[in-house]
């Protein structure tokens, strides 16, 4: 079999998942990520539709069951922290029979504890920069040696470094979905177990819910807003734009949680985005998951795009022999449909908040009747586009 030697830039899921899958059907993989140790934190993360059945044949679907978040239900509550109305776990989560719940970290520890023995990971360090060859790719390192490997995978997130070095400047795939999300850990001061509550204001949306540890809550704040100029590596300059949008917020809450962000060592912010790209393929160069075709947190598709196309890339490329340049092609022909009509579910993002008080006023009166409404009438439309781009795609079986 030929191009073994696979060098991975990522490790959070999408990377790990490809080392995984790869390294069973033969190859060498070598995953590289920029920060020291696993990165913590992170939101409660989807896998639904065919991700499950990937789960299943990665042999990984056992562990996930066992750290799901078993969230019970959420209430949605007013400034004095009232409830408005109180719903079932199931009621919003457009999730069918079979689909799962996780926190992001505890997918990524799962993927790392089931390849460390067999992936060569180097912590610490980052890309920086790449030749290639007729007969590889020169790879140079921000602290490491130089080394040489067959290909080369960026699976490096919505800020792709790959994708950066490779194809071009992120302004020419990224689409802005005018809209921005926080997400950190804090403490559980509201006591919630296995509880998730959300709250509203004109132009935006803060949930803070607990599950597996109760000593902690976990805190997703959303609000929309024209493009902002910042840093993205600046957390400092991240913070002080969360504390500005949310400073006026009359949730008795607030204060608390803003005073947390600053202290949070997963603090976490970026624009809701989209990365859009006409090829996912350089050479002996590929993208996967968010580097390549990110659908946005909008879309709640992340970690499931992720799965299915580290499935298809590993598995084309053992079908091909190691054949690059063929599988490739086939890993962009196959994804392409399912990640088009995964990404349109991000279309529902400028109606996810209410932009004024008089909107804010009629969702609220909206939420105090639904838990009087069938879930059918309610949510129907969104769950069956949902479960239709959750299962847009057949999974061969490359292992067969």
């Amino acid at each position: 079999m030929k191009n073994q030697n696979i060098l991975i830039s990522g490790g959070s899921i999408a990377g790990p998942a490809l080392a995984h899958l790869l390294s069973r059907y033969g190859f060498r993989p070598t995953v590289v990520e920029r920060t020291p140790r696993l990165r913590e934190g992170g939101y409660k993360v989807d896998i639904r539709g065919v991700a499950v059945e990937v789960a299943r044949r990665m042999e990984i679907l056992p562990d996930i069951r066992r750290a799901s978040t078993n969230m019970r239900g959420g209430t949605f509550v007013a400034n004095n922290n009232k409830p408005i109305a109180t719903m079932p776990a199931d009621f919003f989560n457009s999730r069918a029979q079979g689909d799962d719940e996780i926190m992001r970290e505890d997918l990524s520890r799962i993927l790392y504890e089931r390849t460390r023995q067999t992936v060569e990971y180097i912590f610490g360090d980052s890309i920086a920069s790449i030749e290639q060859g007729e007969e590889g790719v020169a790879v140079t390192f921000e602290r490491g040696e130089s080394r040489t490997f067959d290909l080369v995978v960026g699976a490096d997130g919505l800020h792709s470094n790959v994708r950066g070095l490779a194809f071009g400047a992120e302004a020419d795939f990224i689409r802005h979905l005018d809209a921005y999300v926080s997400i950190f850990t804090t403490s559980n001061f509201l006591h919630l177990e296995h509880w998730e509550l959300y709250h509203y204001a004109p132009g935006k949306f803060v949930s803070l819910y607990s599950s597996r540890d109760s000593s902690k809550a976990m805190s997703f704040f959303f609000f929309s807003s024209p493009q902002l100029d910042y840093d993205y590596r600046d957390s400092a300059q991240q913070k002080q734009l969360l504390a500005t949008h949310f400073a006026t917020d009359k949730w008795q809450a607030m204060p608390h949680l803003l005073k947390a962000a600053w202290d949070a060592p997963d603090f976490y912010f970026d624009s809701v985005s989209q990365i859009q790209m006409e090829r996912w393929s350089a050479g002996r160069i590929t993208l996967l998951g968010d580097a390549a075709y990110c659908p946005s947190p909008a879309s709640g598709q992340g970690t499931s795009l992720a799965l299915v196309g580290a499935y298809v890339l590993a598995g084309e490329l053992a079908k091909a022999a190691g054949d690059y340049a063929s599988a490739f092609a086939r890993y962009e022909q196959v994804m392409r449909g399912y990640v088009s009509v995964n990404q349109k579910l991000a279309g529902a993002v400028k109606d996810f908040v209410p932009q004024t008080r008089v909107q804010l006023w009629l969702r609220t009166q909206a939420i105090r009747l639904l838990p009087y409404l069938p879930k059918s009438l309610a949510v129907n439309k969104m769950m069956q586009d949902t479960q239709r781009a959750t299962n847009a795609i057949t999974l061969e079986d490359y292992a067969s």
